[in-house]
């Protein structure tokens, strides 16, 4: 009668890993998803010039390093998220072993930690674009290039999703590290 419990207690533990694993695999698509497009918009945000009391006002990615930070984060985190994608596909169907979950574990951290880096960077370059800095002399410009903003606006928004999708995966990769056995 004990085996029938023990039984029944491993495939319920069996089971329970598996739906982690499919969430980890749901959870790194939309994380591919969401940093593609947020770095598929940025990327292709147009040049705007425009002209205001004589003056030309360009904007663009490459103006402010911290917007081509945001770009290169994204285009890494994606990246990563591919490479994550294969090897929990691979391992996760051969062994179930919470060693992989904690190398899982620092590789979400990580990718989490640089996407949030790089939209914290875009946030606040986007902040003094949408209201500017008087004290240090520097002008709002989103109220000449409103489009652009809105693109930038996008990405970062999207950008952001991507993280909470990391964090869910951190979160998710602790909790099944914590069976490691020493």
């Amino acid at each position: 009668m004990e085996c029938f419990g023990t039984n029944a207690a491993h495939n319920q533990s069996l089971k329970s890993q598996k739906y982690f694993l499919g969430a980890q695999i749901l959870l790194r698509i939309l994380g591919i998803i969401f940093t593609v497009a947020a770095t598929w918009i940025i990327l292709t945000s147009k040049h705007t010039t425009v002209s205001v009391f004589d003056i030309q006002i360009n904007a663009h990615i490459s103006y402010p390093p911290t917007l081509k930070f945001f770009a290169y984060a994204n285009i890494i985190g994606c990246g990563f998220s591919v490479l994550s994608l294969l090897i929990t596909s691979i391992l996760g169907h051969k062994v179930l072993d919470p060693n992989n979950f904690f190398y899982m574990f620092i590789h979400d951290l990580i990718v989490m930690g640089l996407l949030l880096a790089g939209c914290a960077a875009a946030t606040a370059i986007g902040f003094v674009g949408k209201y500017g800095v008087r004290q240090a002399g520097w002008m709002p410009i989103c109220d000449h290039v409103p489009k652009f903003c809105h693109r930038v606006a996008d990405s970062v928004m999207l950008s952001y999703l991507g993280v909470l999708f990391y964090l869910c995966l951190t979160i998710i990769s602790v909790n099944l590290s914590t069976h490691i056995q020493v």
